[in-house]
């Protein structure tokens, strides 16, 4: 099902289908998603930056940004607005937007769910493309650019990434962002610490989100991946420079 949507709805096309190895399951920390099946889609536009979708049992009690751990997916597209008016009226739940972003007012993003819980923010650059700090999109709906994660304590999630992978600092600001307060059931307006962290390619961040003493670790089938946006992988230039 979720091949179909995301071809049907966003162009991406299947380039890879298979099963979890053993090795690699166990490199996850999740040994029972040895043997399951996956399908890896990449954009419309080419990019080598791919979405990898493995099937888990269900968890009925899981609901999209409400728990630590990666919790949305952001995707560069062409023309949010258009997104917007192409997938309200598809199987994906529209969550917020199109609207632009409170420092950076040319920067539009839409946000919808998928079936699985999978959060998609998709956001462009209205303005000066050439000078963005975004990549270009390349498609209607390109590839993701940045990837999201949420923990209790913004500093101590910001010293993990920063210094296991010796990335760029962002300041810490607090900001409001209404999908994820009413996900979790907080006024609209009520603020949350976010910061960033940059990658080496352009326009590639983290962004970390801290979430509040009413949010906890995710509900999980044991030994398996997480339901939702479970993992990210990035490239590295040399594993051997990682702690």
């Amino acid at each position: 099902a979720i091949p179909t949507l995301y071809n049907e709805w966003l162009g991406y096309e299947v380039v890879g289908r298979g099963n979890v190895d053993t090795d690699i399951a166990a490199s996850w920390g999740a040994p029972n998603s040895a043997g399951r099946p996956y399908v890896v889609m990449q954009p419309e536009s080419g990019a080598d930056v791919y979405i990898r979708a493995v099937e888990i049992d269900p968890v009925p009690d899981y609901k999209a940004m409400t728990t630590w751990g990666w919790n949305a997916i952001e995707i560069i597209c062409d023309d949010p607005d258009a997104v917007y008016k192409k997938l309200v009226d598809s199987p994906f739940t529209h969550l917020g937007g199109p609207a632009g972003l409170t420092n950076y007012p040319s920067i539009r993003a839409t946000q919808f769910k998928g079936i699985a819980e999978d959060v998609l923010y998709l956001t462009a650059e209205t303005g000066d493309r050439t000078n963005s700090l975004l990549p270009r999109a390349g498609a209607f709906i390109g590839r993701i650019f940045i990837m999201v994660v949420a923990g209790p304590d913004i500093q101590a999630l910001q010293d993990f990434y920063a210094d296991a992978f010796d990335m760029e600092r962002g300041p810490v600001r607090n900001s409001p962002v209404d999908l994820i307060n009413v996900a979790q059931g907080l006024p609209l307006g009520s603020e949350r610490p976010l910061t960033t962290l940059r990658l080496a390619q352009h326009g590639n961040l983290f962004e970390l989100d801290g979430y509040g003493d009413h949010t906890g670790p995710r509900p999980s089938n044991e030994g398996q991946l997480p339901p939702g946006v479970a993992i990210t992988s990035v490239t590295v230039k040399n594993l051997g420079d990682i702690k």
